[in-house]
């Protein structure tokens, strides 16, 4: 099935000025119907969802580019592909790394101040007053 840049708009979510963005930077490359028209395929579904799955996790445009030039040269470029895909891959491991130790570090905060509120409020229960110092 052939789908127009509309409908090849609804059914991936990636508006049409992206779609044209797209094709302006031969990341894909839709046929042409007589009239001019862009015409999409059903294969051209998997292809831009992983665009924006390279674009969501990082992957600067001029690397998927590349990206999409090793491919239209076909099954000749495949470890070359692959080799791009581990470095991403690599540089993605580290970043996870990286905001892993950030999160362990927001969740020691949040036990920190958890902590200190319970002990305020503790001691506003034992002193039954409206102000304590210790929560400043």
């Amino acid at each position: 099935m052939n789908y127009s840049i509309g409908d090849f708009s609804a059914i991936t979510g990636i508006s049409i000025y992206t779609l044209r963005y797209y094709e302006k930077e031969s990341l894909i490359i839709p046929a042409r119907k007589e009239n001019g028209r862009r015409s999409y395929a059903e294969s051209d579904i998997a292809w831009i969802q992983f665009i924006k799955r390279l674009k969501d996790t990082g992957m600067p445009i001029r690397e998927i580019q590349k990206y999409a030039k090793l491919r239209a040269q076909g099954v000749t470029t495949m470890a070359d592909r692959m080799e791009m895909l581990a470095r991403h891959r690599a540089v993605l491991k580290e970043e996870i790394g990286k905001l892993e130790e950030h999160l362990s570090n927001l969740d020691d905060k949040i036990t920190y101040y958890r902590t200190e509120i319970r002990k305020c409020t503790n001691l506003r229960e034992d002193r039954r007053t409206a102000e304590v110092s210790c929560c400043t």
